[in-house]
């Protein structure tokens, strides 16, 4: 093994008191982020950057930028890393699409990003919600760009072929963590079943760009998380995104170590060389992060 990776990956990590200054940023506020707010409050939508306590919120909302999250704010699972409340979901709203498109509309939106909760309790998952958003937003705004981050949907092919069948333009799956840690981190997920669900949308639709996002410092070592990072290449994967695990509170897991901007440099060059086509990494990187910006690199390279 190469000197530099021996160094990346100390046998004992030690976190640090405090967060490093690299993960410090100001605190939301500024004239577009209020605006944001309201409209979402005005059309009663959910948004992940506020629901997973995403520290980016600030800085993505002033450039009228945002992750929408449908099918409610209730999720059917208990991820040991996330902030999204879980237990019983309310009913599907069959209005949210519409909302959705019209907040896209009013924003003027030239890329927008849909994900969700895990709704295991229906029959698709929500796969049908998920396409009648795109629908939606096509009908109203025709030149948005629209990416989906969506659940594995418990390997149900059917919904995934919904969701591939409504065109979105880019089809993202995070898998988060290493195979060793998918239990701890993720016991209502399979790893083997995020990589097939790639897969899969790779062999529906051979043009569809593919998307996935890992978590760093959740306790996986550097090895660990290179073979996960080929693995996601293995499956057609085009765009990886990369970023520091930060506990949402005393109840999640802890912060197994900090990466360093230098070592996320490292994992990028290292992903591009894997041959994707864009790698987004870096302290503070989401899986919607720069989205606009993304899509834009990743098309740029096709």
């Amino acid at each position: 093994m190469p000197a530099f990776l021996v160094q990346l990956a100390p046998s004992a990590p030690s976190v640090p008191p405090r967060k490093p200054s690299w993960l410090k940023v100001p605190a939301p506020g500024g004239p577009n982020y209020v605006a944001l707010k309201q409209l979402m409050r005005e059309l009663k939508l959910h948004t992940v950057c506020e629901e997973a306590h995403c520290p980016n919120v600030g800085e993505c909302w002033e450039h009228r930028a945002a992750t929408f999250m449908i099918l409610g704010d209730v999720c059917t699972r208990n991820c040991a890393y996330c902030a999204v409340a879980h237990g019983t979901p309310r009913p599907l709203d069959p209005e949210e699409p519409a909302r959705l498109a019209a907040a896209v509309e009013r924003m003027g939106l030239q890329h927008v990003v849909i994900t969700s909760v895990d709704r295991d309790d229906l029959p698709h998952g929500g796969a049908e919600s998920f396409a009648a958003c795109v629908s939606e937003i096509r009908a109203r705004v025709p030149g948005t760009s629209v990416e989906l981050l969506i659940p594995d949907f418990r390997g149900n092919e059917a919904a995934l072929r919904i969701v591939v069948a409504a065109q979105p333009d880019i089809l993202n799956h995070n898998l988060e963590t290493v195979e060793r840690l998918y239990r701890l981190a993720r016991p209502g997920g399979r790893y083997a079943r995020a990589l097939e669900l790639l897969r899969r949308a790779k062999e529906m639709d051979s043009r569809l760009l593919t998307k996935s996002g890992i978590i760093c410092g959740l306790g996986e070592e550097w090895d660990e998380l290179l073979v996960a990072m080929r693995d996601l290449r293995a499956q057609g994967v085009d765009l990886l995104t990369l970023g520091q695990y930060l506990r949402p509170s005393d109840r999640h897991l802890p912060i197994a170590r900090y990466y360093t901007p230098d070592e996320f440099a490292e994992l990028k060059r290292l992903g591009l060389e894997m041959g994707y086509r864009h790698v987004e990494s870096g302290p503070l990187v989401r899986s919607s992060y720069h989205a606009w910006e993304q899509v834009a690199r990743a098309t740029a390279t096709a």
